[in-house]
């Protein structure tokens, strides 16, 4: 049997936490839950990572990066209404294809805003960050038009909100959303 690295070991716990933290959030998820679907003991994992908040901090960045970087290659090349649609398409076909990410997304945000509301202010100082990251990898595609990029990331939000509800794809509900940009089933099911 092959051993894992140190590296490849936290990119197992990452993963884990993803699935573990997208399903019972932040406070619902027990570090030992996340020890035992990677197959490793507690103290070890916290020799990966220094406690369950460092856990979920590294968990909630990949869950930003990865959707930055969806918007990025999905773009490249292009700008407005096609970069728009282009970025909308790639996103909802995300979500469909992968909804833990969609799951870990909602957890993120609910976390921040119960931490801000407890004073703690770490979750929220990371979050921010990436979600400005994530709004400049919008913006210029969109030709640095605010209101458009406003526009763009008030719909993802929404849509993210329907999903998360459970409304089925071609729900009337998404009758008013640009076609790119309504919920999709998954590559599997289309």
């Amino acid at each position: 049997m092959v051993r894992m690295s140190a590296e490849e070991r936290r990119e197992s716990v990452i993963r884990a936490a993803t699935s573990e933290f997208a399903r019972g959030g932040y406070h619902g998820t027990s570090t030992e839950a996340i020890a035992k679907r990677v197959g490793v003991s507690q103290p070890y994992l916290f020799r990966l990572f220094p406690g369950k908040k460092a856990i979920f901090l590294a968990v909630a960045e990949r869950c930003l990066r990865e959707t930055r970087e969806v918007f990025e290659k999905s773009s490249e090349g292009l700008h407005g209404e096609e970069a728009l649609h282009a970025m909308a398409d790639a996103y909802t076909q995300l979500i469909a294809d992968q909804p833990e990410k969609l799951q870990m997304q909602l957890q993120v945000y609910v976390t921040v805003a119960a931490a801000e509301a407890a004073g703690d202010h770490e979750f929220g100082e990371m979050v921010r960050k990436g979600w400005l990251e994530l709004w400049d990898a919008v913006h210029l595609p969109l030709g640095a038009d605010i209101a458009q990029t406003t526009t763009f990331l008030a719909y993802g939000m929404l849509i993210n909100t329907l999903v998360g509800m459970g409304f089925p794809p071609g729900h009337r509900i998404y009758g008013g959303l640009y076609e790119s940009g309504r919920a999709k089933s998954g590559r599997g099911d289309a």
